[in-house]
């Protein structure tokens, strides 16, 4: 059965393949637009009038309203059990982030708490997570793992994003972070040949996740180290990402473009030469402007990335330790505002380069034909309302191939 969506004031679409550079001003709007979905797929785009002209069917009034395409969050750490107010605190008194992870305290406090959970606590816990980032309009959800630390976890977290993968109605996207952190009391260079000799197999053998990353930071993993933890996770069949450049320059982001990684992410420190790098690559940076918010530091520069030529997405990183939200209107706020993005180039971000980011691109992050019907309806008439009414959630509905889920 067909479905005519129509009376949209402003239709983003983000449709014409992924946005790099200047391309990223332009979403692709369209005033007064509509849109024929036919078994969950789009099957048409264009203006009110142009698709009503000779149409018969069913019809879905949208009073008037902005579209976008779902947004994709490319960067989540929502398995997890437990929680880390008390490190909050402590930031809030001046304690860096680095200076709570060399006493002790950060990714290893979570690991802890995720070790000593059930496969049930965690799914329940991240399916509520889940369910909140939907009423936001997130349709497709990027999940690592990286608070097991051993491989008995790592395969927990793997069980529960996999039930997560068959129960959602957002697409789900699996990502192995075996090494996101150094056991407490391990080596290093040790640590990393343990993730190759057995995590890393044990997890390409369930199928579940589609990439593997590696945090490349001081009181992390070295540039080298990670190259070896890469390249065997790609010898067994992992797309790349890597976690870079957030709090010192740490040589993830040309390790990653080298490597021929999907996205780099973070990118606090990135240098010039990086940005021009990734001017040239089609690995996407990925900024995360919320923890660069929660930790109180400078944001990622984007607006160099974009002038440099580089594809930009934007994600929340949402995790109990540096950043403990999922708010996309806070995010499109502060892309705006801070970073100095236009609406259509945050709108790009959190959509058809998202979903690069995410590996989907292909089937969704915009709104044309032959891609999943997944959308959000919002209760404003245009895009510039959506940081004009800063951090404040405007998504009325939310629709996953042409079904409401929320609203």
């Amino acid at each position: 059965m067909q479905v005519l969506y129509r009376n949209i004031s402003q239709l983003v679409t983000c449709r014409g393949g992924v946005r790099r550079g200047g391309a990223m001003a332009d979403a692709a709007v369209i005033e007064d637009g509509a849109f024929l979905v036919e078994e969950g797929r789009i099957v048409r785009v264009g203006t009110r009038r142009e698709l009503e002209q000779g149409y018969r069917g069913e019809a879905y009034d949208c009073g008037g309203a902005l579209i976008t395409p779902g947004f994709a969050d490319s960067h989540t750490h929502l398995v997890f059990a437990g929680e880390r107010s008390e490190e909050f605190s402590w930031r809030l008194r001046g304690d860096s982030y680095l200076s709570i992870m060399e006493r002790g305290g950060g990714i290893v406090n979570t690991v802890d708490a995720t070790r000593a959970a059930s496969g049930e606590e965690l799914f329940s816990q991240a399916q509520k997570h889940l369910a909140k980032m939907l009423e936001m309009g997130v349709t497709c959800a990027e999940i690592k793992t990286g608070y097991g630390l051993d491989t008995q976890t790592e395969l927990k977290q793997i069980s529960v994003i996999q039930r997560l993968q068959e129960n959602e109605k957002m697409q789900i996207v699996g990502t192995f972070m075996g090494a996101h952190a150094l056991p407490r009391g391990a080596d290093a260079d040790e640590y990393i040949d343990e993730c190759i000799r057995e995590s890393l197999p044990a997890a390409a053998g369930t199928g579940v996740c589609e990439f593997a990353d590696i945090f490349v930071e001081k009181g992390a993993f070295s540039a080298e180290q990670a190259e070896r933890y890469l390249r065997k996770a790609k010898e067994l069949g992992f797309a790349l990402k890597v976690h870079a450049d957030e709090m010192t320059p740490s040589g993830g982001t040309r390790l990653g473009v080298r490597l021929g990684a999907k996205s780099v992410d973070h990118l606090l420190k990135i240098c010039d030469e990086d940005i021009a790098l990734l001017g040239k690559s089609d690995t996407v940076a990925t900024v995360l402007p919320l923890t660069a918010f929660c930790l109180g530091e400078e944001y990622a520069p984007a607006r160099k990335l974009i002038d440099g030529g580089a594809i930009v997405a934007a994600a929340s990183d949402f995790n109990p330790g540096s950043c403990c939200t999922y708010s996309i209107p806070l995010m499109i706020a502060l892309m705006c505002i801070y970073m100095k993005m236009s609406v259509d180039e945050a709108l790009c971000a959190l959509t058809i380069n998202g979903a690069a980011a995410c590996g989907r691109d292909k089937v969704s992050g915009s709104i044309e034909c032959g891609k999943r019907a997944d959308f959000v309806l919002f209760d404003c008439k245009k895009r510039e309302c959506l940081p004009y009414y800063s951090g404040i959630n405007l998504v009325r509905s939310v629709f996953t191939e042409g079904e409401k889920v929320y609203g």
